[in-house]
């Protein structure tokens, strides 16, 4: 990416803009779509854009995540983390594609996905603008940062529906991740079992059956979160009531 817009950085990272407004619930009153902002470019050249980058996939699937690390070309890189949304509803375009018969269900990754987007440009932007939600980020210190405002710890920190389970709390977790070849492709599961913590949520994290483990930054880390989807068992500890 790029902190100033140039012919090859012309996709932008927007911060939060100052005429987002939140409902007297707490929420962020639904604002501009995405199409609104990408395609009619209704915040372009306001002064929110923090920093550009070349590749529309890869902005979509930093807003999917919620944070990320942008490498600059002098080899600097900088952390950019969630900040706010636009209030509108998530929709999956894994979802939407398995619906229309364009991929099946079984083996639907991360990667599959990029590899969908990148093998049907033709469809690549009314894909994307079918997920209206949109993040607005922020440059940070650390590394990515949950909900609970501090740092997370690859292999140790979840994400889980905040409506549900409590934030910061300790669980115990029981799965299985994947194992890669060198290609980044799956050979095999493992038993994977460990003390994590409650320490982020997103808006794809919805339900009790809902729990994602944050793997870290990386190649390899984001080739085994892309392809991260396991049944499991989580267990909450509580501090036991006296009769």
């Amino acid at each position: 990416g790029s902190l100033e817009k140039t012919s090859v950085y012309r996709f932008p990272i927007y911060r939060k803009p100052e005429d987002l407004r939140e409902t007297t619930s707490g929420d962020i009153a639904p604002y501009y779509s995405r199409h609104d902002i990408d395609h009619s470019g209704r915040l372009s050249g306001k002064g929110y854009e923090i920093a550009w980058v070349r590749d529309p996939v890869d902005l979509f699937f930093l807003h999917i995540q919620g944070s990320g690390l942008l490498r600059l070309e002098d080899g600097r890189l900088l952390h950019l983390n969630y900040a706010a949304s636009n209030g509108r509803a998530y929709t999956s375009i894994g979802k939407i594609l398995i619906e229309r018969g364009k991929l099946q269900a079984e083996g639907l990754s991360m990667q599959r996905l990029r590899r969908y987007l990148k093998e049907h440009p033709e469809d690549q932007d009314g894909l994307l603008n079918e997920n209206e939600r949109y993040i607005f980020f922020r440059f940070v210190e650390k590394s990515a940062l949950g909900n609970l405002g501090v740092p997370l710890t690859p292999g140790r920190s979840i994400a889980t529906d905040s409506r549900l389970f409590p934030k910061g709390a300790l669980a115990f977790i029981v799965t299985q991740r994947p194992i890669l070849d060198a290609s980044g492709e799956v050979v095999g599961w493992r038993p994977f079992s460990r003390f994590v913590l409650n320490q982020d949520t997103g808006s794809a994290i919805r339900g009790k059956d809902r729990v994602d483990l944050y793997f870290g930054t990386g190649p390899e880390a984001g080739a085994a979160a892309g392809h991260m989807k396991s049944r499991g068992r989580l267990y909450f500890l509580v501090k036991k009531i006296a009769n």
